[in-house]
């Protein structure tokens, strides 16, 4: 029987696999892709609980593979059940990144087919810290290139941005709100840096866009008649270039008026583009950075980053169809130098 990928898509949209969570939806993946004829290797992937973890890899027996198809497992909650009409299919997951894996297993199959050797890799965690493929870097199968999977619209990225996550420690004086000279403000302290930090002029890239900053968590103190002597924000720099530049700035804006700590950074990634297809700035955050050992990457798949994350994902049937056979001459493409 052909495999439907809407089918398959909604099948896995129906487990939930939010971040940490996988396991059903990668032991479903590695049955079916065991009875698709795939050799399949469950990756165990490090813990720090009870849970269970793993990426799924699955090649053809006997073959080291030249590309790697590739995307993640895993989605940010809430779940979302799937649902379709004659046009798109909804909910948690459809374009970021379950009806990436179905396209991606049905242009495998036609790879495979006509003898192309390819294989796949799923993984866990790429929606908080990337886990999944920094355990998979350390065991690479030889591939010349890896097309990552993420909702492009179906369009070739020349570029990825990078991320700095910065989180800002602010410490006061607790006091009685009537009397703030015999207290000092957390609060208003890290108020005056955000206000400065944001003023920053951050890099700009023509060809790809600015670099921005979104203050996305500020919590701290205790009630209203309180001087606050705790206060803390979570800030994300999207860059388009090297972080260790910007985080100097950043550094010489606070001047050591609160703490400062760079939790994480994923670098900025410049892509090869494919001549005669269209190109897109994914200014998101992917795996590709935690993969080098994989191959040359690519980056592109069905879908808009618009809807993903929000009530409202939906992936169309017509964009699911269209990656199909956009990763198979994508990878026909690359394989034989066409």
């Amino acid at each position: 029987m052909a495999l439907d990928p809407v089918q398959l898509t909604r099948q896995l949209m129906d487990i939930d696999s939010t971040s940490g969570n996988e396991a059903e939806a990668g032991h479903f993946l590695a049955t079916f892709l065991s009875q698709q004829g795939y050799e399949v290797e469950r990756m165990q992937v490090p813990t720090k609980d009870s849970r269970e973890r793993f990426n799924v890899y699955a090649s053809i027996p006997n073959t080291a593979p030249e590309l790697v198809l590739s995307t993640h497992m895993d989605t940010v909650p809430p779940y979302i059940g799937s649902s379709e009409d004659g046009e798109f299919i909804y909910g948690r997951g459809s374009c970021d990144a379950k009806g990436i894996i179905a396209a991606q297993i049905a242009a495998a199959e036609q790879l495979r087919a006509s003898g192309e050797k390819i294989a796949l890799l799923y993984l866990v965690g790429e929606e908080r810290d990337s886990i999944g493929a920094k355990t998979a870097n350390h065991f690479p199968k030889g591939s010349r290139f890896l097309i990552n999977g993420e909702p492009t619209e179906n369009r070739i990225a020349i570029a990825s941005k990078g991320t700095l996550r910065i989180t800002f420690h602010a410490h006061g004086k607790m006091a009685h709100s009537a009397y703030p000279e015999l207290g000092e403000s957390a609060i208003h302290k890290l108020i005056t840096v955000l206000d400065d930090v944001l003023k920053l002029p951050l890099p700009v890239e023509p060809d790809v866009g600015p670099s921005t900053m979104n203050v996305g968590v500020i919590q701290g103190g205790h009630a209203p008649n309180v001087i606050a002597d705790y206060a803390e924000a979570k800030v994300l720099v999207r860059l388009v270039g090297p972080g260790a530049p910007v985080l100097k700035e950043i550094e010489a804006a606070v001047a050591g008026r609160v703490e400062l700590v760079c939790e994480k950074e994923n670098p900025f990634i410049r892509f090869q583009p494919l001549s005669g297809l269209p190109t897109m700035v994914a200014s998101f955050a992917t795996d590709v950075p935690s993969l080098p050992a994989w191959g040359q990457p690519f980056l592109f798949g069905p879908g808009t980053i618009h809807v993903a994350h929000t009530p409202h994902e939906k992936l169309a049937k017509k964009d699911l169809f269209d990656a199909i056979n956009l990763y198979t001459s994508v990878t026909k493409r690359l394989l034989h130098g066409l």
